[in-house]
Formats: C-alpha cells, structure tokens, sequence
C-alpha cells in the first residue's frame, strides 16, 4: 500500500473519541498517527495499521 506523510487514512473502526480520520505524521515499519478528533498520537506496526485502512485521502 502507498502511504506517504501528511495522508489522512479512514479507518474502519472509529477512535474512542468518535473520529476515524487519523493523518501521518511518520512512515516506516512503523506508523506515527495522529488522530484528527482529539490530536491522541499514537505509534503502530505497519501490518496492523494496513489492515485497519478503510481508505485514504491524499493532501
């Protein structure tokens, strides 16, 4: 999958805080997210965060 920085992915499943909208802060083997509700960022292995990946929006 191609993913580069500042991206915002929707995801399948909703954060806690009702958003599903998260943009890339970092790519690599592991993802630094952000999430676009509540500004959480969190880090992920890439495998789990492909498979969440409902869609992606490019800047």
């Amino acid at each position: 999958m191609d993913i580069a920085v500042d991206d915002i992915l929707i995801m399948k499943k909703p954060h806690p805080c009702g958003s599903k909208d998260w943009k890339v802060l970092r790519v690599g083997a592991d993802f630094r997210l952000k999430c676009l509700g509540c500004d959480r960022q969190v880090m992920m292995p890439r495998v789990q965060v492909e498979k969440m990946i409902k869609n992606v929006k490019k800047p």
